[in-house]
């Protein structure tokens, strides 16, 4: 645990002190933790005062900032602020992002290349089925998927990736500790082996109705775009739609009967002017991702016997077409676990390897 991690635990924590006022009192002092510790004068010279001023100074004597990291710890998550290049780098430079995100998992650089799909919890066969394919066709092309782990669209968008051997995020409405729906426990620890659960909300936040909403606007700040499966006309799922209008994110909706009301909000939407989805390719396409992967690939053919490091050549050295677990690897190579991981995010990014889930990689064929 580093300081910095600890004291932006800490800030955290107290209400009415986000992004904005930390950056402040980072500007002002230098460093979190000499702001945590700062007298009350020296606090008010740097711009705090009122109720925030107020909330910070009870709150140091109530929070004991290693026991807090600890509880996090044994929560089994770890916390990446919005110093930390971890951070999702979409979501970071809009103004309400939150401080910090407590993570099961692991994010990785190449979820920004992400699209966000939601719906209605009560969907039909036909949502289902079209959230489940657009989500693996779109996993398969390197997309990640994020969701919200609830039923319905949620689970069948989170399933498509995990069944396409990809990537996909659970953002939670509730604390990491407190997995809402509990029927969708086995689907949570899926998500773990191949992404991540992320929340924004303190360890113990049951999922009330009222986060919900505050949810959202993280869904849509980590994806490139929304893709509303299906969805009525009051559906939260259209709360992340006007996040994602505001974010200047894509909007896609998949077309619904006009004689049922669970297709109302996307037709409304698709009305409004979001893009009309009948194939992975009308996202791909709009976002360029297509285009971008050609690119890629062209990357790979060029640089594929020029590994930029001295561990990622041993890497490639013993990775082939079948999957090996980064544990045998890290074995074969004679190289620390951490050193491996780090080499083979770097191999993901530039092409050369992938995650085929589990922890198991193979070079990209």
């Amino acid at each position: 645990m580093t300081d910095d991690s600890r004291y932006w635990l800490g800030f955290s924590l107290v209400p009415e002190i986000g992004p904005r006022r930390i950056a402040m009192l980072s500007e002002h002092f230098d460093t979190l933790a000499d702001a945590w510790h700062a007298p009350e004068q020296a606090l008010r010279y740097a711009g705090l005062d009122g109720i925030p001023l107020k909330n910070l100074l009870v709150a140091r004597k109530r929070f004991d900032l290693p026991a807090e990291y600890e509880r996090v710890q044994k929560a089994g998550a770890h916390i990446i602020s919005l110093d930390d290049e971890r951070y999702p780098a979409l979501l970071k430079p809009l103004p309400d992002a939150p401080p910090i995100l407590y993570v099961k998992g692991e994010l990785m650089p190449a979820d920004a290349k992400a699209v966000t799909v939601v719906g209605t919890r009560k969907a039909s066969h036909y949502g289902r089925t079209a959230a489940y394919q657009l989500s693996k066709e779109l996993a398969t092309q390197g997309v990640t998927i994020i969701s919200g782990l609830a039923q319905g669209i949620d689970a069948a968008a989170h399933q498509g990736a995990l069944d396409a051997s990809g990537r996909t995020i659970a953002v939670l409405g509730c604390g990491i500790d407190r997995l809402y729906p509990r029927e969708h426990e086995a689907l949570a620890k899926n998500i773990m082996q191949q992404g991540a659960l992320v929340s924004e909300f303190r360890l113990g936040t049951p999922p009330e109705a009222r986060n919900f909403p505050r949810r959202n606007r993280v869904l849509s700040g980590m994806s490139l775009g929304v893709l509303i499966a299906e969805a009525p006309e009051k559906s939260g799922a259209l709360i992340t739609a006007l996040f994602a209008a505001e974010q200047s994110r894509e909007i896609f909706a998949v077309p619904g009967s006009i004689f049922t009301a669970a297709g109302t909000g996307a037709n409304r939407l698709i009305q409004d002017g979001a893009k009309l989805v009948i194939s992975a390719a009308d996202i791909l396409n709009e976002l360029d991702i297509a285009h971008n992967r050609v690119e890629r690939h062209i990357r790979i053919a060029e640089t594929l016997a020029k590994p930029d490091t001295d561990q990622e050549a041993i890497l490639i050295q013993h990775m082939g077409s079948e999957p090996i677990h980064i544990d045998d690897l890290a074995r074969m190579a004679g190289l620390p676990v951490a050193v491996v991981s780090s080499a083979l995010t770097m191999l993901e990014l530039k092409g050369l390897a992938q995650n085929v889930g589990h922890m198991q990689y193979c070079l990209k064929s």
